[in-house]
């Protein structure tokens, strides 16, 4: 695989800079910190790292409101460490990606303060006004426990501003070609200064336009292949990343042709993985798959199970929806937006076989995995802390005070480590993990190994196969000479399959998880016994 198509195959790491590690006892996780800490993600064996937002911020939105996009939060740090982290990441192999967020600003950013202080400064016009809240009636309300409405009344401009997301985060407006070129300037500033590329957030609604839905429109296309133009022009081999929670053939615009984003999330395919699971049924999984377009042979899907905002439930329908919340998330406070605001481990219960078996079918389906930040040991959560914060917890990292994130007092922490019988950090941390070689992070560790070893995982044509035992989810991934055989129990009881795998007589089967030989395939049915929760990785190898 060439070395500008190095996203096919890696495995993403997204971590939040305050929760990460303190280097100066101020409370907060910063870039110095960081970088002390990159060691361990060498270890883990992971190819780039993806920050959550650095830039200065009023963190009304825990930084996805920008201040200033041409510089770093003081709570993380100055350009200079910035800098000493990103030199420091790539000595060690790792490539760093950050947020890009391309849609709005915060209503304290210099440009939104000039034009809401003077109708006649050329502000005004980067941000997109109206008399009356009544323009663009066919938009959604994308936080509907929040906001009422896409405008707020601005008394000191005497205008109402557009806003997708919440009030404080005036919308940008793309109709000004002096916002896509402050925008490209964005992008050239990190890139000079060496940055792997963009995790670009809430693309689809960058346009408006009168009856429309103002998502996913044609010139949000336009403005978006001009960047990548001029990324690969400027700097080759540098990655975006769409971040648009739409259904997989809206999200397969943003590939283009292969010249508008290189990998785009897939959104709907997570909370299927969950229903698959709590249902003992393959359907949901494999339904959504096989609904989903192909894509340009250079792009790449982007997978995860959870991540830094509510486990959206946005892609499925109201039953669903119901019935996902009543299995995952049975107290309310568990619920945020159309989602839930769990970690993985919670949501399983803690249970080892269950959050193994869905890493497993992370890592051995399409698209690139992302591991959210101490999920590879089953970091915990807390509900209990306000919108999205309880995801968003000090790293784990051994049993001394402050579970070895800070040396501040307990007290001017930003968050306390979690504590409580199943999570707490005195029992559940990276040290006690790394010393015990059956924990749940050297499991990780290794399917980390074995999906970058295993270039049918980052290339292979899936194939599903269709046992009539529905608890049972497998299918082969074939590139190139080389076959995987995935097979996965959804189910709590032992299971017994037997498998059509014709075209494979006499291949010899192995486990390269175990490293454990199975007989070869013979004339019939290929029959397997599944632990509760079990999942197999056999490479299919001709004699």
């Amino acid at each position: 695989m060439s070395e500008t198509l190095w996203y096919k195959n890696a495995v993403f790491y997204e971590l939040y800079v305050r929760a990460f590690c303190d280097s100066d006892a101020d409370g907060q996780g910063d870039l110095r910190g960081l970088a002390s800490r990159l060691d361990y993600l060498q270890s883990l064996g992971v190819d780039c790292v993806w920050l959550l937002p650095i830039y200065p911020s009023p963190l009304r939105d825990d930084g996805y409101d920008i201040a200033d996009f041409y510089n770093i939060h003081p709570d993380f740090g100055t350009l200079e460490d910035f800098k000493y982290f990103l030199d420091r990441a790539h000595e060690l192999g790792l490539r760093v990606i950050l947020d890009l967020v391309l849609n709005h600003t915060s209503d304290q950013h210099p440009w939104f303060q000039a034009a809401r202080a003077d109708r006649n400064s050329p502000y005004r016009d980067y941000y997109v006004w109206s008399d009356t809240p009544d323009r663009y009636a066919d938009a959604r309300i994308i936080f509907l426990d929040i906001e009422t409405s896409n405008w707020t009344w601005d008394e000191q401009a005497g205008q109402y501003f557009w806003h997708r997301f919440f009030s404080s985060q005036p919308d940008l407006n793309y109709e000004n070609p002096a916002v896509q070129e402050e925008m490209l300037k964005v992008v050239k500033f990190w890139l000079d200064m060496g940055v792997d590329g963009f995790r670009a957030d809430a693309v689809p609604y960058l346009f408006e336009e009168e009856g429309t839905n103002c998502e996913n429109l044609p010139k949000t296309h336009v403005f978006l292949k001009r960047l990548r133009r001029h990324i690969d022009e400027h700097y080759p081999g540098r990655v975006l990343l769409c971040e648009a929670n739409q259904w997989p053939e809206d999200v397969r615009s943003y590939f283009g042709d292969g010249d508008e984003f290189q990998m785009g999330f897939h959104f709907p395919v997570m909370p299927r993985i969950f229903m698959a699971l709590a249902t003992a049924d393959r359907t949901p999984v494999v339904e959504i798959l096989q609904a989903t377009p192909e894509i340009p042979d250079s792009c790449q899907w982007c997978t995860f199970l959870r991540n830094h905002d509510e486990l959206t439930l946005e892609m499925v329908t109201p039953e669903e929806r119901t019935f996902m919340w009543n299995t995952y998330a049975p107290e309310p406070r568990m619920r945020l937006n159309l989602g839930i605001r769990r970690r993985l481990a919670p949501l399983l219960d803690g249970e080892r076989r269950k959050i193994e078996l869905l890493n497993s079918i992370l890592f051995t389906l399409p698209g690139s995995p992302i591991i959210y930040y101490g999920d590879e040991m089953g970091m915990g959560d807390d509900i209990w802390l306000p919108d999205r914060d309880g995801v968003r917890m000090p790293m784990q990292w051994d049993d001394s005070p402050n579970a070895g994130f800070s040396n501040a007092p307990a007290d001017q922490l930003y968050h306390a480590p979690v504590e409580g019988v199943v999570f707490d950090y005195r029992t559940l941390n990276v040290a006690a993990q790394k010393a015990d070689q059956g924990s749940l992070w050297h499991t990780i560790r290794k399917m980390v190994a074995m999906r970058k070893t295993t270039t049918a995982f980052g290339c292979g044509e899936l194939e599903f196969l269709a046992p009539e035992n529905k608890s049972i989810l497998a299918f082969t991934r074939g590139c190139q000479q080389e076959v995987m055989l995935v097979v996965h129990n959804l189910s709590s009881t032992r299971q017994e399959v037997a498998l059509d795998l014709l075209g494979w007589q006499g291949a010899a089967v192995k486990d390269i998880l175990s490293a454990k030989d199975y007989p070869p395939v013979g004339p019939g049915p290929y029959s397997l016994n599944l632990e509760p929760y079990g999942y197999l990785w056999l490479r299919l190898q001709n004699a």
